[in-house]
C-alpha cells in the first residue's frame, strides 16, 4: 500500500511539472497545377495573371501552363510568360489538363467539354447571363468553382468588383473626354476647365465605387461635377471620400432634368436592383440634352441608366440619338486590358500561393472566410442560396461542410 501511495504522489508531482507544448505539425506545401487558356469570349482582353505574378508562382514551386498567345490582348508575348517559368501549350486541350483552370470569362460551350472531373474553375460567373444546365454541367463534373464577383477580402468587400469599378470610373471621364474633342468626330470641346473658360459640367448618376472615380477623375482636370443617387449615406460617403462639398442631390425628376440640360457628359454608374440597373433617365430627359454632349452609361450590362441605351462593343463603341452621342459598351474593363489584368493578378497571386502554403483547396478555404463566399460549387455541390434557388437545385452550406472536417 506504502508503494503505491509513493507511486501516485510521484505521478500528481509529475502532473505539476511544466509540460512540453505541443506544436502544430507543419503542413506540407502542395504543388500545383494551373492553366490559363487564351480567352474566346467576344473583346475580353483581359488575362487573370501577369508574367511577374507568373514568375512568382514558379519560384514557389507551382506549374504554370499558358495557352499560346493568351496574354497577346494585354501585349504580353508568349516569351514573356516562358522566361517567367510559365510552359506555353499550343492546344487548349493540354490547358484543360491542369487541375486548377484560371480564367477572366465563363467558359463557354466548347471550352466546358474541356473540363475534367473534380476539376478547380476560377473565372467570372455573370449569373444573369447563365442558364441553369451550365450550373448543372459544372455540378455534373464535380467541379469546385470560385466567381470573381463572389469573392471577398477581410474587411468584406468585394476586392474584384472594387478593382474594376475603379478602373471603368475613371476610364469613363477618359472616354468622354474624347467624344467631346474633334479626335473622335466631337463638337470640339476640352473636358477640364481652362482660365476663362466656364468648365465642362458633368452629371454622374450613382454614388458607388464607379461614380467616385469618375468625380475624381472629372475634378482633377477641373469639371464641376454633380452626382445623384437615391442613397443619402452613399452621397454622403462620395462627398467625405472626395473631401470635397461637391453638388449632391437624390434622383429627383425636376432636379435631374434641369443639369441635364446643360450637361456636357453624363455618366450613368447605377448598381443593379435584383439582377436590373434602374432605367432613370427617359427619352424625354435625353432628347433635352445639348446636341454634341456625351452619355457614357457604365451600367448597360445591367441593362442601362438611360432609356436610350443601346449594347454597343469595342469596334462600334457609340451611337447619336436626339444629337448625344451613347458610349455603350458593357466591358469597359478591356479597354485598359493592361491595367485590368495587373489589378487582377494583384488579387488572385496571393490567393494561389495560399493555397500551395496551407496544403491545398480545403484548407485554404477553411482559414479564409472570404475567398470561401466566393465558391458557387464545391466538388458539384451548389454552395451559393441565390443559383440553388435559380437552378432549383440542393442547397449545401460550404461554411457547414469546412466545420465538419474539424
Amino acid at each position: 500500500m506504502a508503494a503505491q501511495g509513493n507511486i501516485s504522489r510521484i505521478a500528481a508531482s509529475a502532473m505539476l511539472q511544466p509540460q512540453e507544448s505541443l506544436l502544430e505539425v507543419k503542413k506540407q506545401q502542395q504543388h500545383l497545377f494551373i492553366g490559363i487558356p487564351r480567352e474566346t469570349s467576344f473583346q475580353e482582353n483581359r488575362i487573370p495573371l501577369i508574367p511577374e505574378s507568373v514568375a512568382l508562382l514558379v519560384n514557389h514551386g507551382h506549374e504554370l501552363v499558358m495557352e499560346t498567345g493568351a496574354g497577346q490582348t494585354s501585349n504580353y508575348q508568349d516569351s514573356d510568360y516562358s522566361e517567367a517559368g510559365a510552359r506555353i501549350a499550343y492546344s487548349p486541350e493540354d490547358v484543360y489538363k491542369a487541375d486548377i483552370i484560371l480564367k477572366v470569362a465563363p467558359p463557354s460551350a466548347k471550352e466546358m467539354e474541356l473540363l475534367k472531373t473534380q476539376q478547380t474553375l476560377i473565372s467570372i460567373l455573370q449569373m444573369n447571363m447563365q442558364n441553369e444546365r451550365f450550373i448543372r454541367n459544372l455540378s455534373s463534373r464535380k467541379i469546385t468553382a470560385f466567381a470573381y464577383e463572389y469573392i471577398q477580402d477581410e474587411s468584406g468587400r468585394f476586392p474584384i468588383i472594387q478593382a474594376m469599378s475603379e478602373i471603368v470610373g475613371s476610364s469613363s471621364i477618359l472616354i468622354a473626354a474624347e467624344y467631346l474633342s474633334n479626335t473622335f468626330s466631337g463638337i470640339g470641346e476640352l473636358l477640364g476647365g481652362v482660365a476663362g473658360i466656364p468648365p465642362t459640367r458633368v452629371v454622374i448618376i450613382g454614388a458607388g465605387t464607379v461614380a467616385e472615380f469618375a468625380a475624381r477623375a472629372a475634378l482633377g482636370l477641373g469639371a464641376m461635377v454633380k452626382v445623384f443617387d437615391n442613397s443619402v449615406y452613399r452621397l454622403r460617403r462620395i462627398q467625405a471620400n472626395l473631401g470635397s462639398r461637391i453638388f449632391t442631390s437624390t434622383l429627383v425628376p425636376e432636379t435631374l432634368m434641369k443639369e441635364l440640360k446643360t450637361a456636357d457628359v453624363a455618366i450613368g454608374a447605377l448598381r443593379p436592383v435584383n439582377g436590373r440597373t434602374p432605367c432613370v433617365i427617359s427619352e424625354e430627359m435625353v432628347s433635352e440634352m445639348k446636341s454634341g454632349s456625351v452619355i457614357v452609361d457604365v451600367s448597360i450590362d445591367g441593362g442601362g441608366v438611360f432609356a436610350t441605351s443601346e449594347v454597343t462593343n469595342h469596334s462600334n463603341p457609340v451611337f447619336k440619338k436626339f444629337g448625344v452621342i451613347h458610349y455603350c459598351v458593357p466591358n469597359i474593363a478591356s479597354r485598359v486590358s493592361r491595367t485590368a489584368s495587373t489589378a487582377l493578378s494583384n488579387i488572385f497571386t496571393p490567393i494561389l500561393t495560399s493555397i500551395g502554403d496551407e496544403g491545398g483547396i480545403d484548407d485554404m478555404l477553411w482559414k479564409n472566410p472570404g475567398v470561401r463566399k466566393g465558391v458557387y460549387l464545391y466538388k458539384g455541390a451548389v454552395t451559393n442560396r441565390y443559383i440553388s434557388e435559380i437552378c432549383r437545385t440542393p442547397f449545401k452550406d460550404l461554411d457547414l461542410i469546412m466545420s465538419a472536417r474539424v
